[in-house]
């Protein structure tokens, strides 16, 4: 695989599984330095990218904390030098609840993580990158960005405010040498959908019936997105809300 991002570094939030693990193995199978952050504290990414001959640290992380996001990009600075790309995808999906019974701890809980979170990465990364002169940031948004789903709300509004969060943001700094996209994944084949169907085959074959593309996605297809955006290919791409969704959202 060619090593298109040797010498760079790049930040992995919510790397310990799913979609960041996979994205995380991509950075560095294309030669990236990776900083594997997570509030679960779980060293297989660490050491599978390590087998691979890839350089990586983990750091301990809730991106709803000011003081533990902002000592995290320090450290990464502290130990890589630069932050080249952040995949910005640490989030749950929060108890499922119809509006009106949502209770007020879960909907904090849900936007802290997965809205806050995002801005908060986002506003020490940035930080890095200006006095770089360049970067790259890709959010993990959903196509519950895009549509709405019934008894997620708290969910459902995190993501519609990652995608405007990652628009405003991709403004703001279009001309300084940032790039900003999000990426909206569909229904991808991780712990948070096994979460959601239990593993029990008849609802996972709901789940696959509602892709027009007939299955769940896999990480790795969001991963390889992912890095695309960060990529030289996609220089003139920024504010883009890219879905991978096999077809979910143009039904």
């Amino acid at each position: 695989m060619e090593k298109i991002f040797k010498d760079k570094t790049a930040i992995v939030t919510g790397g310990s599984f799913g979609i960041g693990r996979a994205t995380a193995i991509a950075f560095a199978n294309k030669g990236a330095k990776v900083a594997i952050v997570d509030y679960i504290e779980d060293n297989e990414t660490l050491n599978l990218i390590k087998s691979l001959g890839g350089d990586a640290i983990f750091i301990k992380c809730d991106v709803s904390k000011n003081v533990e996001v902002k000592e995290m990009v320090k450290k990464v600075i502290e130990v890589f030098g630069t932050i080249d790309y952040a995949f910005n995808n640490a989030g749950i999906e929060g108890l499922s609840a119809v509006t009106h019974e949502c209770i007020e701890e879960i909907w904090d809980h849900t936007i802290n993580i997965n809205l806050k979170g995002i801005w908060l990465c986002m506003k020490y990364e940035i930080q890095q990158m200006l006095k770089q002169g360049k970067g790259a940031i890709v959010n993990t948004a959903s196509v519950a960005g895009l549509v709405g789903f019934q008894g997620l709300p708290a969910y459902v509004a995190s993501k519609h405010g990652v995608i405007g969060l990652t628009q405003t943001a991709a403004l703001e700094y279009a001309k300084l040498g940032i790039r900003v996209n999000a990426v909206c994944p569909g229904v991808i084949k991780t712990s948070m959908v096994d979460r959601i169907t239990g593993k029990v085959k008849e609802v996972e074959k709901q789940f696959e019936n509602m892709e027009p593309i007939g299955r769940m996605g896999q990480p790795e297809e969001v991963a390889a997105v992912a890095t695309w955006l960060c990529s030289d290919d996609a220089s003139f791409v920024t504010g883009n809300a890219m879905t991978v969704d096999g077809g979910w959202t143009a039904q």
